[in-house]
């Protein structure tokens, strides 16, 4: 059983570390509990103690002949700070330890998650964008916060990520703690574009979205600072990922090109239409009877092919190729079309991978196959495809 360490900061938001806690212990984790003195302003240490089953210190006088101070942080397999305040962040940034929780984040040597929580003025301060630089660069994950409501009326960056995705980023440490897109910036593709023909009709496609969420979250908890393009997805934002939404090819061809600028790697997993309706009804088209309406179709942008054609040194491009037949001969061509480092193949139709929670897929590059994977989720799918961009970026 993963023993967690739940520091809680004293913030409004520490009423939703409560769902937090809920979600670790009914999967199964042994969670302590290490609120800060003024977080039991918010939530008193009873509702931490029914809900963890672990008693509940601030100091680290309580229970002294057990040590806490350096007990709580050895045994911890992680520690997660929810919400981190923009004080908690400068305390453990500068080794400051005057309190329980301060002393566990330097005793602990497992991962440790921040996920700042605090009005946007106070996110975009000197002071705490170097504290935060200073913690990643020691190596702990520090979730970029959400944008949204924040106390009272204003609304902007700095709103504590929702705690599903908190505990969906955290689970993803805990499973591989690895850092090794740290200090590289990412940009994926996700989801289906959508081409109108009217103002209510369009062309479209099956693609949920899942398997480029699962790159952007992979990425995420493997340090990258990640932008997500997303088509027509309804699926939670990952935790400490910027989501651009866009819903046509052109679209989203204009929002990549923008990302991909100074990113160290690109993921085309986006099913973008190959033909968009050369015009677009001002009016709901409507049955008269007769035949038909023929719709003209023009061809859109082939946005992997632009991005290969004008990729910069050490940019690794990924490519998709989801195929209905003859699909590792399909894909070899496009490799060499697009120009990509890698493409990901995998064989698609109505009952198999669009909206599933599994993949099955294999990569090439311009020498060959270079992996095949079976029957897996996407998070695992993306963290194998990960692996073989690392292994590029690291000799690139």
């Amino acid at each position: 059983m993963p023993n967690v360490v739940l520091g809680v900061g004293g913030g409004i938001a520490a009423y939703k570390a409560c769902e937090l806690l809920r979600l670790f212990t009914e999967s199964g984790h042994a969670v302590r509990v290490v609120p800060t003195a003024s977080a039991l302003a918010f939530v008193g240490a009873p509702t931490w103690a029914a809900l963890s089953g672990q008693p509940v210190a601030t100091d680290v006088w309580s229970d002294a002949h057990e040590v806490p101070h350096v007990r709580i942080g050895r045994h911890a397999d992680l520690v997660v700070v929810a919400p981190a305040t923009a004080d908690l962040l400068a305390k453990a940034a500068h080794g400051l330890a005057d309190d329980l929780l301060t002393n566990t984040l330097l005793t602990a040597t497992c991962p440790v998650v921040f996920a700042p929580a605090m009005h946007t003025e106070m996110w975009e301060h000197a002071a705490t964008a170097d504290n935060v630089a200073t913690l990643r660069r020691r190596g702990a994950h520090v979730i970029e916060p959400a944008v949204g409501r924040l106390t009272g009326a204003d609304t902007g960056k700095g709103r504590l990520p929702d705690p599903a995705a908190i505990f969906a980023y955290a689970l993803r440490v805990l499973r591989a703690p690895r850092r090794d897109l740290a200090g590289r910036r990412v940009v994926v593709t996700a989801g289906g574009t959508r081409e109108p023909l009217d103002p209510v009709r369009f062309l479209g496609n099956r693609s949920s979205g899942k398997q480029g969420y699962a790159f952007a979250a992979t990425a995420a908890a493997r340090g990258a600072a990640v932008t997500l393009i997303a088509a027509n997805v309804s699926l939670p934002d990952p935790a400490g990922v910027e989501v651009v939404r866009v819903g046509t090819t052109l679209e989203l061809r204009a929002a990549t090109l923008a990302a991909a600028e100074g990113a160290d790697a690109v993921v085309m997993a986006a099913a973008p239409a190959d033909f968009r309706p050369a015009v677009v009804a001002e009016q709901k088209i409507k049955k008269t009877g007769g035949a038909a309406p023929v719709v003209e179709l023009v061809t859109n942008p082939d946005i992997a092919a632009e991005l290969g054609a004008a990729k910069p040194a050490g940019q690794v491009l990924v490519a998709f190729a989801a195929e209905t037949h003859d699909a590792l001969e399909h894909a070899r061509g496009k490799l060499t079309r697009k120009n990509a480092d890698l493409i990901v193949v995998n064989e698609v139709g109505a009952d198999r991978v669009f909206g599933a929670d599994a993949n099955t897929v294999t990569v090439l590059d311009g020498r060959g196959v270079v992996a095949t994977l079976g029957e897996q989720p996407k998070e695992s799918v993306a963290d194998a495809v990960w692996d073989l961009v690392v292994d590029r970026l690291v000799t690139s």
